[in-house]
């Protein structure tokens, strides 16, 4: 079942990174409008960019965690992946394409002064401080979920089963990024008096984005799909199996992420040929329960009795997984 506390943390985490964006949002439009900047102008898009993907992660967090019901037998859990994919889409189309456009405009532009950018500066400065704060608290929750999931920080950034921490971190990761790019853009600009820098710094704040946007996508993509279970929890299933008197072999392990901290897991196993049937079905109720309450992120467990020396599990196991493992079918 999913962790209902792990999923308090999480929503935290968005709010408090919501709260900062709306916050630093509209400080860097007010600065852009003062001063003219084009910089602080795709900031301040950069920003409502990202509020509003972070929106979309609260509707995803509430909406998966619907019960299952007759239409979706295996619940709502995907649906976070799929606001996470909105929220992807928000960053290309709010933040990306208006710092492109704002960018080119201004590199193409006629010559202005610019009187004020010295606003820039310290909206700038507390853009920093706020955008740290969250991802420092965004980052030592994806630390927490490496280590439950045994993996680096790094893999489990770039291969989570829950976007919504994830997609945080590298959000804000961006904003600070994006944040030393503009104050670059507002500076070269002061000093030479050319807006040129100014619109440089708009086109790479959104070709940031574009990456960002990018990245996002490709991870609920994976997901949507429909990934297979983290290794460990595999091996894990495995080896339970294994130890079951009835089992001779675990023929075939099938495995799909139908949310976060939910795996519906298919298994072909080998069975004692003494077993009569109704000992079988006895076996199997008995396995998959036992499954459920040793490893709790298994939502769904199916049973399948197959031989191993059947030649058509063989094959599908050499289509699915290659030479090696159907050899040791």
């Amino acid at each position: 079942m999913p962790d209902e506390s792990g999923d308090g943390r999480r929503r935290l985490v968005v709010l408090l990174a919501l709260a900062s964006n709306v916050g630093v949002g509209a400080l860097k439009l007010a600065a852009g409008l003062i001063s003219g900047s084009s910089a602080l102008l795709s900031e301040a898009a950069h920003s409502a960019g990202d509020s509003t993907t972070e929106l979309f992660l609260l509707v995803a967090q509430r909406r998966s965690q619907r019960p299952a019901d007759r239409t979706h037998p295996f619940g709502y859990g995907k649906e976070r992946y799929f606001w996470s994919l909105m929220a992807a889409m928000t960053i290309f189309v709010s933040g990306a394409l208006f710092s492109i456009y704002l960018g080119v405009r201004t590199v193409a532009g006629p010559r202005e002064s610019a009187p004020h950018l010295w606003v820039n500066y310290p909206v700038l400065a507390m853009a920093a401080l706020f955008e740290g704060t969250s991802l420092a608290v965004a980052v030592r929750e994806v630390r927490s979920h490496a280590r439950r999931h045994r993996k680096t920080f790094r893999d489990y950034l770039s291969d989570p089963d829950d976007t919504t921490v994830n997609s945080v971190t590298l959000e804000d990761s961006a904003a600070l990024l994006g944040l030393a790019i503009a104050a670059a853009g507002v500076g070269l600009r002061q000093a030479t008096g050319e807006r040129m820098w100014d619109g440089i710094a708009s086109l790479l704040i959104g070709a940031l984005l574009l990456v960002v946007a990018f990245l996002l996508a490709r991870t609920c993509q994976s997901l949507l799909i429909g990934k297979q279970a983290d290794e460990n929890v595999l091996r894990q299933a495995e080896a339970l199996l294994e130890r079951e008197d009835e089992i001779v072999d675990v023929v075939d392990m099938l495995s799909m992420l139908t949310g976060t901290g939910r795996v519906l897991l298919c298994v072909r196993a080998d069975f004692v040929d003494s077993l009569s049937a109704g000992d079988l079905e006895s076996a199997c109720v008995r396995v998959a329960d036992t499954l459920r309450r040793r490893i709790p992120v298994l939502d769904e467990v199916f049973i399948q009795p197959a031989s191993r020396k059947d030649p058509r599990v063989r094959e599908r196991v050499r289509m699915r997984y290659g030479e090696p493992l159907a050899e040791e079918v």
